[in-house]
């Protein structure tokens, strides 16, 4: 607003800062920042930061259409961007930073990801693998080196040591296209840390030997490292994690940041007990193995957030090392560089040779073994940066080294989806014939009555499902059928879309369902058949009152009106917080229908989880597990009891600790396997192991085959239950006048 009287009409107040902002940020004013801000390299952190997003974004989908792999594509964007391309964003500590976290999170997710229980059973073929991919690339460099380049012993070694390294820059390839399992790629990911773990401890030696460091003081240095690194890892961090995760159970974006910081810890105890941070890293993937287990909610957040942006940064990072230059320097860099990449390329893949050799593997499963360890990156670049700058290698080597590291991980992304791909068709071929345990038309039904504590039957269901169906967890609630039924069945629908949102968060698909009916047995049967389920959740029955005492509770009746496979479930923690599973199995139990149903699922659980396995059984149903190869309990970490006395089966309260999840494997009446002991099991569960994680399993059984058809019209079923109902009533009745004396 003008001053009334002043012909200069200067403005004052909200105007005159208005007039400041227009002068200040006038159009040429404007443009020139703007200038300023793309003028390159990038300064702005800000503008950086969305730069590499937007790389991360697109350079996948444009080089897809070209028939490039991802990694490659963002291999070639830091190539492009970084400081020896188009210098568009140079490399500062930021890039630095999330490289390296790109680099630990690799490394991290390895280890995490990595089939305890096949590493166990393969740990022999990976210290055998990790032998040869460390002796054959040192084998054949060493003399070339020495010999043909003229390099002193030192630079040799180290140059040498240099080829055995290996980064898994293509194992998210294996990862997303679900092969991981595979055995070949058991024994690679086991065999890098071996490897890698020599190469480094070849490294320090061979720095200390340079400066004449070597001596007892140096081993026994390394030693108390090592003990003191290996304590906290794997004795300290495991207790601290079970009490955490059993403390912030609902706390679970807080999981995560747990997760976190246990990784980037261990990798700085690694860099402090003297080895790379790397080992640290992948190390904590082993420890928390256990804790995560790879269908979680957890483990979907860990693996999306390291996809999406931390192992991209990393790949761009390592691209914009990569100096084009070089070659234009003349032919004695270009000599080393195609010489140290052969080298590099010729030992892998003789090491792959003698793998597949030695195992009898398919040529694919060495194509895949060659791929995910032929690539070259961080190991490599740390090995020849400490010898670059303690000046035992020249220029060219370094220069050399970055080529190959380019040429590697091309090959290998290249080598690694090609194998990935056949490997996954030749498996979807021989699935073809499905077993008649096979779940391919699987479909898991959990009814809901009450939210407490449902969570931990939710993950129970995610980690039992068949991986890669397309078929729903259905989660559902029945509604009475009275005059609130309308409001009532919207609240349901509203509580259950939160349970959904769980399922989601783990990559399941769930479809929610609520329904009217006269009572919640009828309600759940009703459901059961009309999606055809094959498996039936049910959270433990509550507390027998008078009523359900004489007439028989919800849980009876639909075990007995419902043929298919129930695991009735309570879990007191969670269920990562379990180290064992025991179950119980009933003599004949492998004659019925679902006998493989039910073990294939707590097989499957007990890998999830990364337990062991106790099997309570006689001999006979030991050895029809030993023999059924669908089942693949050989090499497992188990243990047999030999156990007949069902009679007594509470007395195995003796051999169950509290972190135990104790199965029961019981049957239906008329059922091959059904015991006297079977009669009334939950109840009698519930008071010996009331405090204790359990299962009560109902196996599927073979339908009713009536040898007369002039009685198939005529159903024994009401009569049965109401004598059941009967005897009932009056033990009911006699206990109540007996209380009442």
């Amino acid at each position: 607003m003008a001053i009334p009287g002043n012909k200069s009409n200067i403005p004052t107040g909200k105007s005159r800062h208005f007039c400041y902002f227009c002068f200040h940020y006038s159009a040429p004013a404007m443009i020139e920042k703007l200038i300023h801000a793309f003028t390159l390299p990038l300064q702005s952190p800000v503008l950086v930061f969305a730069t590499i997003l937007l790389i991360i974004l697109l350079s996948p989908i444009l080089l897809r259409m070209l028939k490039v792999p991802g990694i490659i594509g963002l291999i070639i964007s830091g190539v492009l961007i970084g400081p020896h391309g188009l210098n568009i964003i140079e490399k500062n500590a930021a890039v630095d930073l999330f490289s390296t976290i790109g680099l630990l999170y690799i490394m991290f997710i390895a280890g995490l990801e990595l089939d305890l229980g096949e590493f166990r059973l393969n740990r022999n073929r990976s210290l055998l693998f990790g032998l040869f991919t460390f002796i054959l690339p040192l084998g054949i460099g060493f003399p070339v080196m020495y010999y043909l380049l003229d390099y002193s012993f030192y630079a040799s070694l180290l140059i040498s040591s240099m080829f055995s390294t290996h980064t898994l820059v293509a194992y998210p390839i294996v990862s997303r296209m679900g092969v991981s399992k595979d055995q070949a790629v058991a024994i690679t990911v086991g065999g890098t840390i071996l490897t890698d773990t020599a190469v480094l401890l070849l490294l320090a030696f061979i720095m200390s030997a340079g400066k004449g460091d070597v001596g007892p003081g140096f081993w026994t240095g390394m030693l108390v490292s090592a003990i003191l690194f290996s304590v906290a890892m794997f004795w300290l961090v495991p207790r601290i994690t079970g009490w955490f995760f059993k403390k912030m159970e609902s706390e679970k974006y807080s999981h995560y940041i747990y997760v976190l910081t246990v990784v980037f810890l261990a990798a700085f105890l690694a860099e402090v007990a003297g080895v790379e941070p790397i080992i640290g890293a992948f190390v904590s993937g082993l420890v928390l193995n256990r804790f995560i287990p790879h269908s979680s909610v957890l483990m979907n957040r860990i693996e999306f957030i390291g996809s999406s942006l931390f192992i991209p940064f990393f790949l761009i990072s390592v691209g914009m090392l990569v100096d084009m230059r070089v070659i234009m320097q003349g032919p004695q860099a270009l000599i080393i560089a195609g010489i140290l990449t052969s080298v590099a390329l010729l030992g892998k893949w003789l090491a792959a040779l003698a793998t597949r050799l030695s195992f009898g593997f398919s040529k694919i499963q060495q194509n895949l073994i060659f791929g995910l360890s032929s690539s070259h990156a961080a190991a490599t670049i740390a090995v020849i940066l400490v010898g670059f700058q303690s000046g035992l290698i020249d220029e060219n080597i370094l220069n050399g080294t970055i080529i190959l590291i380019l040429v590697t991980c091309v090959t290998a992304s290249v080598v690694t989806e090609r194998a990935a791909k056949k490997l996954l068709q030749q498996k979807e071929l021989s699935d073809e014939n499905p077993s008649a345990a096979d779940s391919s038309t699987e479909k898991i039904l959990l009814p809901i009555a009450n939210l407490a504590n449902m969570e931990k039957l939710l993950d129970f269901g995610i980690y039992i499902k068949e991986k890669h169906k397309s078929h729903p967890v259905t989660i559902f609630s029945v509604v009475p059928n009275d005059a609130e039924a309308d409001a009532n069945l919207r609240k349901a629908r509203e509580r259950l879309q939160g349970l959904a949102r769980h399922l989601a968060a783990a990559e399941s698909q769930a479809e929610v369902k609520a329904t009217i009916d006269h009572n919640a047995t009828a309600g759940i049967i009703r459901t059961a058949k009309e999606t055809q389920a094959s498996i039936l959740l049910l959270g433990w029955p509550q507390a027998e009152g008078l009523i359900n005492r004489l007439t028989g509770n919800k849980v009876d009746g639909v075990v007995y009106n419902f043929d298919k496979t129930v695991f009735i479930c309570h879990f007191a923690q969670p269920l990562v917080n379990h180290k064992r599973i025991i179950i119980a199995v009933p003599p004949l139990a492998e004659l019925e229908q679902g006998f493989l149903i039910w073990m294939k699922k707590l097989l499957q659980l007990s890998t999830e989880l990364g337990t062991t396995l106790g099997l309570y059984a006689n001999a006979e149903t030991r050895k029809k597990m030993e023999e059924t190869k669908e089942l693949r309990i050989t090499g497992r970490k188990m243990f047999f009891v030999e156990f007949t006395s069902w009679d007594s089966i509470m007395l195995l309260s003796h051999d169950i600790n509290k972190d135990d999840i104790l199965v029961l494997v019981s049957a239906r009446k008329g059922s091959v396997s059904y015991l006297a002991a079977h009669e009334h099991l939950p109840s009698k569960f519930e008071k010996q192991y009331g405090t204790f994680s359990r299962i009560i399993v109902f196996p599927q059984q073979h339908q009713v085959s009536y040898v007369n058809d002039r009685y198939k019209d005529i159903d024994a079923e009401p009569i049965l239950r109401g004598v059941e109902t009967l005897n009932r009533l009056g033990k009911g009745v006699g206990s109540f006048f007996r209380k009442a004396e």
